[in-house]
């Protein structure tokens, strides 16, 4: 079936000499992985590879076999020109981390327009932006809410935030964390995609990074940490 629509990159990987096997996640028809059996076999080989670096947004032509197979493309455009992303390295290696986030969480070969919309919004407004310290926090949090997760916040004024669970408690067990770090999960929770503000340290940054992963891995089966959270550490030291 030939289908028009967009979609945003999750991963290219190169296969032998000239091809990439791309997955993406689309927005007809969620996540779908293509063959490009000629990325790499002419002079403007460097211009499709801009087509293919993580989580740049597309506007496709594509037959859909919907087998399980691999699809492909049959036309292939920018949707939505970054400006800022592919150049600032901060940014780059921002979205290379997400994208490995969105490829360990998403599983399902699902439509999610409103996944989908959350995805493009959020993306344009980093590109728009010159403050972006609490992105990745706040983006992977949000995430929770289209996996079915998000924390409930009823009772947030209790000490502990109980990770399997996903809410706060009165007393500390197996899977809480400890009221130091709920008071800092509790400002994160606070605050809007939109935020600007530096309002965490480099340390607390990368504690509710660890918090987030471990909250993912018990509601994700198979989930695991990115590889690129080392780049993360290095980049924003």
């Amino acid at each position: 079936m030939l289908v028009k629509t967009n979609a945003i990159v999750l991963k290219a990987t190169k296969y032998q000499e000239k091809s990439l096997i791309v997955k993406c996640f689309t927005l007809t028809d969620g996540l779908k992985t293509y063959f490009v059996p000629t990325a790499f076999s002419s002079k403007k080989s460097n211009q499709k590879m801009a087509y293919f670096q993580p989580m740049t947004i597309l506007e496709i032509e594509a037959n859909h076999k919907n087998k399980g197979t691999l699809e492909y493309f049959k036309e292939i455009k920018t949707a939505i020109p970054y400006t800022t992303i592919p150049t600032n390295i901060y940014k780059s290696t921002m979205v290379l981390f997400l994208s490995e986030m969105l490829c360990n969480c998403i599983q399902e070969e699902e439509k999610n327009e409103e996944l989908f919309l959350f995805l493009t919004t959020s993306l344009e407004w980093l590109d728009g932006h010159d403050k972006f310290a609490n992105f990745h926090l706040l983006f992977i949090l949000q995430l929770t809410k289209f996996f079915g997760f998000y924390p409930d916040c009823e009772n947030n004024h209790l000490n502990y935030f109980d990770l399997l669970q996903g809410e706060f408690v009165t007393t500390s067990s197996e899977h809480t964390i400890s009221q130091e770090n709920t008071n800092l999960f509790k400002r994160l929770l606070s605050l809007p995609l939109s935020n600007t503000e530096s309002i965490f340290s480099k340390e607390e940054r990368y504690l509710l990074l660890e918090i987030i992963f471990q909250y993912f891995s018990l509601h994700i089966n198979g989930f695991k940490k990115p590889i690129s959270v080392a780049i993360i550490k290095q980049i924003f030291d």
